[in-house]
C-alpha cells in the first residue's frame, strides 16, 4: 500500500509538472501570436497622433486671423493688378488711335492756316460754272462732315485715354492700400510667433522641381470661397473642407503617398475643422523617432511641393521640423515640446484657407 500510495504521488508531481509545461508554451505560444498580430498593424494606426499644432490655441488663433487677412489683402492685390493690366492694354490702344487722330487734325489745322476755311462763298467765285459750283459745293459739305466726325472722334479719344487712365491710377492706389495690409498681417504673425516662443527667420528648403499643382476654385473676385466640413475624409471616419480634400488629392496625384491622416475631432487646431492633415514622413505611419534619410528628405519634397503651390491651393500655412513657413513670413522657427509629434519632425502638417 505504500508502495501504491508513493507512485500515485509521484504521478501526481509528474502531471502537476508536466501541465506546467503546457501552460508555459500555451502563454509562449499566446504572446507569440500578439506579437505578430501586433507586426502586422500599420504603424499608423497603432501610432498616437493627438499633437495641437506645435502651438496654444491662442497663436494658432493668431495665426488664423493673420493669414486669413493676408490671404485677402493678396486676392484683392492680384484680382487688382489684373484689372490694372486690362485697363493698361486698352490705353495703350486708345493712345494709339489718339496718335492717329492727332495727325489728322494737325493737317486740319495746318490745312486751314495756309488757305482758311474752305467757305461756298469761295466755291462759289472759283467757280467757272453752275455746275462746277454745285460739284464743289457737295465737295465742301462732304469734307466738312469727314473733318468734323474726325473732331469729335479726337475728342471721344481723349475722354476715354483721361477715363482709362484715372482706372489705371485707381488700381495702383488699391495695390498700395493692400501692400499695406499685407505687411501688417505679416508683422501680426511674426509677433504671435516670437510670443510663443518662435519667429526667428530661418533657412529655407533645398530646392526641389516640385510639380505643378491643378488649382482649387476660387470666387470670381479671386478670393477663396468660405467652405465647411462637407466632404467625406478617405483618411478616417471624420470630414474635411472641399479646399483640403483637392489639396490632398493632388498631393497623391503628384507621387507622395505615404500615410496621412487629416481629420480630428479633439483640440482647437484646423484638424477639427477639416481645414488640416497630417503627412508622416515614414511610409507606413507616425513613427516615434526624427525623420531622418530618405523620410526626411520625403518630408522636406512634399512641404516644398505645398509651398510652390500655396497660392494655386489655398495654403494657410505649413510645419515641418520645427519650423512654420506662412505665405506672409517665410520659415520662422516653430514653438514645440518635446517629441517628434509635438516638434513635426515625423510629419508635415498642412493647414488650408
Amino acid at each position: 500500500m505504500a508502495a501504491d500510495g508513493g507512485d500515485r504521488v509521484a504521478d501526481g508531481r509528474d502531471r502537476v509538472t508536466a501541465l506546467r509545461r503546457t501552460t508555459a508554451l500555451a502563454a509562449a505560444l499566446l504572446a507569440a501570436l500578439v506579437l505578430a498580430v501586433a507586426g502586422s498593424v500599420p504603424r499608423a494606426l497603432a501610432a498616437p497622433n493627438t499633437d495641437s499644432e506645435g502651438g496654444t490655441a491662442a497663436l494658432r488663433k493668431a495665426l488664423d486671423q493673420a493669414a486669413r487677412a493676408y490671404g485677402q489683402a493678396k486676392a484683392k492685390l492680384d484680382a487688382s493688378k489684373k484689372r490694372q493690366a486690362q485697363y493698361a492694354a486698352q490705353l495703350k490702344a486708345t493712345e494709339l488711335r489718339l496718335a492717329e487722330l492727332r495727325a489728322h487734325v494737325q493737317e486740319l489745322a495746318a490745312t486751314a492756316y495756309r488757305t482758311g476755311p474752305l467757305t461756298p462763298l469761295m466755291t462759289l467765285l472759283n467757280s467757272a460754272s453752275p455746275e462746277e459750283f454745285l460739284e464743289r459745293a457737295v465737295t465742301v459739305e462732304m469734307l466738312a462732315k469727314r473733318d468734323d466726325q474726325q473732331l469729335r472722334e479726337y475728342a471721344q479719344a481723349q475722354a476715354e485715354a483721361a477715363e482709362q487712365k484715372a482706372l489705371v491710377d485707381n488700381e495702383v492706389k488699391i495695390q498700395t492700400k493692400q501692400l499695406a495690409d499685407m505687411a501688417k498681417r505679416k508683422r501680426q504673425a511674426e509677433q504671435a510667433l516670437i510670443a510663443a516662443g518662435g519667429g526667428r527667420s530661418t533657412t529655407s528648403l533645398a530646392k526641389f522641381n516640385s510639380p505643378a499643382a491643378k488649382p482649387a476654385p476660387r470666387n470670381p473676385d479671386g478670393s477663396w470661397p468660405s467652405e465647411s466640413c462637407s466632404v467625406d475624409d478617405p483618411t478616417t471616419s471624420g470630414c474635411i473642407t472641399p479646399r483640403t480634400a483637392h489639396a490632398l488629392s493632388e498631393a497623391k496625384a503628384d507621387g507622395f503617398n505615404h500615410y496621412v491622416s487629416c481629420y480630428r475631432s479633439g483640440g482647437s487646431g484646423e484638424h477639427p475643422k477639416g481645414r488640416a492633415c497630417d503627412f508622416a514622413a515614414a511610409k507606413n505611419g507616425f513613427e516615434n523617432v526624427n525623420a531622418t534619410g530618405s523620410d526626411k528628405e520625403y518630408g522636406d519634397r512634399l512641404a516644398a511641393y505645398f509651398l510652390k503651390n500655396a497660392d494655386a491651393l489655398g495654403v494657410m500655412y505649413v510645419i515641418w521640423y520645427g519650423r512654420i513657413w506662412m505665405p506672409s513670413t517665410g520659415w520662422r522657427t516653430y514653438s514645440g515640446c518635446c517629441g517628434p509629434a509635438e516638434t513635426h519632425k515625423n510629419h508635415v502638417h498642412l493647414s488650408m484657407l
